[in-house]
């Protein structure tokens, strides 16, 4: 049978789509989330080698952020996207069969290049492969469900997490965690890539897509713009979402009734990454009414102490969530296909500096503040945002 052109790229749309949500659900189907800290402690490391652990995660992860984007601009995206989890997945059978500080440390450095690996390049190729069959318009809405599938795969592995660790311990554990990392690979050499990569081109190499990428944000004040407006979006609560059990626990509640009202919050963030499609279409002054809107709910909620205050957390984060999806379609729709994940890469490495950065704020604050009153104070960088958004929006406009 003789498909008809308007149903080949439906089919290819449908390929690349069912591909992506199996590669996100997987990526983050890792039933060592919950228990590698107890991992960690279990195995005799004190809590200064527990944070240098995760500190050589974040640095391993800042330091090859631009440079991995750029390599997935000089060669196939589809072959990092199968090459990260395998070395995350190495890193896991490390831990499994000699935990120790070094293997620990080894293993953490293979999980950050990996993740490192896949940031800029898989958002470049699944929007140049849906802009090759005319679907651009269904990258907002494509990533969204993606994001959600993600979270999907971190409930599903927190809630199967504990079963399997009674069944086998830390060794079942890691063992699971290292099967969803090779299914993850597998799954990844399933995309379609049909661009055509710089290696078959005109000779260039990583370092000059970097320079290129680079020079393109200087020179474009629109790039430069989306770009910072990434990591102005996802920062603060992406940050803010690791001390949600304290502002639960802070309105009184039992502890066996926090992971409940996490699950609250996190239903919402769900909600905004599946209503990206339609939410394209709100523009600058709408993106920016919707930041407004929801440091107003995250502030309101914070302090005021009571249940209705978290599902007013749960609605600010499902917002945010959605502005960053939101902000990333912006990045996409300005830069040029051969620097796509160069400049995506930047984008998220703006990101992890400012989350680090509000690790710092909320640690400085809240040594006098409740914690209600540190995230309210932190909706504050959303209100500039949001006011910063409108100003553009009023310059665009007058003649």
């Amino acid at each position: 049978m003789t498909l008809s052109p308007a149903r080949v790229p439906a089919t290819g749309v449908r390929r690349l789509t069912r591909t992506l949500y199996g590669y996100a659900f997987l990526d983050d189907f890792v039933l060592l989330y919950p228990v590698y800290a107890l991992l960690f402690a279990d195995t005799g490391m004190s809590l200064w080698q527990i944070s240098s652990l995760f500190a050589l995660w974040s640095i391993t992860g800042v330091v090859l952020e631009v440079p991995s984007g750029a390599w997935a601009d000089a060669v196939s995206r589809r072959r990092l996207l199968w090459i990260g989890p395998l070395l995350t997945a190495a890193g896991f059978a490390l831990w499994a069969a000699v935990p120790s500080y070094g293997a620990f440390a080894v293993g953490f450095v293979l999980w950050g290049a990996g993740g490192a690996l896949g940031s800029g390049a898989l958002e470049a190729l699944v929007y140049d492969e849906l802009d090759r069959l005319g679907a651009a318009d269904r990258y907002a809405r494509t990533m969204g469900r993606a994001r959600a599938a993600r979270l999907l795969g971190t409930v599903a592995s927190i809630g199967l997490a504990g079963p399997v660790f009674a069944q086998g311990g830390y060794a079942a554990v890691g063992a699971a965690s290292f099967l969803a990392c090779v299914l993850t690979a597998v799954t990844a050499t399933r995309f379609p890539e049909h661009r055509l990569r710089a290696d078959d081109a005109a000779g260039d190499t990583w370092a000059t897509t970097l320079r290129t990428g680079l020079a393109e944000i200087r020179g474009d004040r629109s790039v430069r713009g989306a770009l910072l407006l990434v990591p102005a979006v996802a920062a603060v609560w992406g940050a803010l979402d690791e001390y949600t059990p304290l502002l639960v626990r802070d309105i009184g509640v039992a502890e066996a009734t926090v992971p409940y009202l996490i699950m609250l919050i996190w239903a919402g963030v769900t909600l905004g990454s599946l209503l990206a499609g339609p939410a394209e279409r709100l523009g600058t002054g709408g993106l920016a009414m919707l930041l407004a809107g929801a440091a107003l709910a995250l502030a309101a909620g914070a302090v005021s102490r009571s249940l209705a205050g978290i599902a007013l957390v749960s609605l600010a984060f499902a917002g945010f969530q959605l502005a960053e999806v939101l902000a990333d379609v912006r990045l996409q729709h300005r830069i040029d296909e051969s620097r796509r994940a160069t400049l995506t890469s930047v984008a998220n490495l703006g990101t992890e500096l400012a989350t680090v950065a509000t690790f710092g704020v909320y640690a400085l604050l809240g040594t006098d503040l409740p914690h209600g009153t540190v995230f309210a104070v932190l909706a504050l960088p959303y209100l500039m945002t949001a006011l910063a958004l409108a100003r553009a929006r009023a310059a665009t406009a007058r003649p």
